[in-house]
């Protein structure tokens, strides 16, 4: 099969051996790759599959050609989304509980999209964060899939107000299309201030945080009384000043999540809680990340040199 193989720090396109599912894997024929900034090289400290050799890609959508011996929820010729490993190439394999029956109406790029989006988003807003109706949520670095996903399911959960940030002006434009009632300018030096006036001064109770070390203080500046915030990703920097005196005074809730540091036996779990609470919401088509851009699979050196330049609203999408 044909994949995209690290060399060095670039991509090369070479054909190597198909995989074999395990037991509890399924073996699907790629038809879409969604792109994550965690295959980039050194994001989020080594990244994700950069080993010299190794397939990069975390998310894609394509039918079950074999299922493994342990697999009963699935069969061949199902169409499905997964998370899993070495999704730049022509098949990959995934565990049978990230792995995801795409709806009918769903075509192949739009459902590369999810997974991933939808796992990280849940997990930090409805599990972690425990965000209740009524509450304020601001999702810090909202342009990305991610982040768009994140602000469609603040929404759904019944949150009052829905802030997004973004450091670009024209991506910020876009985020009210998306599931934002207010944006906010990362790079103004008073942004918090303006959190608090739309707040009437309490703050908000749920922060989704992507970007860290820039922006941790003036999260907590920004944060209410028993708030949570939730440490999802650290694309600005991952070391940097934390006020601990802010942090007791307000008695926020601080809480750092990941998928690296996870059994199966926890993603699975992750993954049924997402889909018990928000697949009706994906079928009905009421959370959706647009697509900045599509490529083939022999640009996959191209694709991720797009991801670079970190001017993308959405996500990234390659087809085989």
């Amino acid at each position: 099969m044909k994949a995209a193989i690290v060399d060095t720090e670039t991509l090369v396109i070479r054909d190597v051996p198909r995989p074999v599912p395990k037991p509890n894997e399924v073996l699907v024929k790629v038809r879409a790759i969604g792109m994550n900034r965690a295959e980039l090289p050194g994001i989020y400290g080594s990244g994700h599959a950069r080993a010299q050799g190794s397939i990069p890609g975390i998310e894609f959508a394509g039918e079950i050609v074999a299922c493994g011996a342990d697999v009963h929820t699935h069969a061949p010729g199902d169409r499905v989304m997964c998370a899993g490993g070495g999704g730049y190439a022509e098949y990959a394999v995934a565990d049978w509980g990230r792995a995801l029956a795409i709806p009918a109406t769903m075509g192949w790029d739009q459902a590369a999209t999810l997974p991933v989006a939808l796992g990280t988003m849940h997990d930090a807003l409805i599990t972690n964060a425990r965000l209740t109706q009524g509450e304020t949520v601001m999702i810090q670095g909202a342009s990305s899939g991610v982040g768009i996903l994140g602000l469609q399911i603040a929404k759904l959960a019944g949150a009052s107000l829905v802030i997004g940030t973004s450091t670009n002006a024209a991506r910020r434009a876009r985020l009210t299309d998306h599931g934002a009632d207010l944006t906010i300018d990362t790079t103004q030096p008073d942004w918090s201030e303006g959190v608090l006036r739309a707040t009437n001064g309490k703050g908000v109770n749920v922060i989704i945080d992507m970007v860290s070390a820039p922006v941790a203080n003036q999260n907590m500046k920004a944060a209410a009384i028993l708030a949570r915030i939730i440490n999802v990703g650290r694309l600005g920097g991952s070391i940097g000043e934390f006020d601990y005196t802010l942090h007791a005074r307000k008695r926020i809730a601080y809480i750092g999540v990941t998928h690296a540091t996870r059994s199966m036996d926890e993603l699975r779990a992750e993954s049924a809680a997402m889909h018990r609470d928000l697949w009706s919401a994906v079928t009905a088509g009421q959370l959706c990340i647009p697509i900045d851009r599509t490529f083939t699979l022999d640009e996959a050196e191209a694709a991720q040199a797009h991801m670079r330049t970190n001017s993308h609203f959405g996500k990234i999408v390659m087809r085989t």
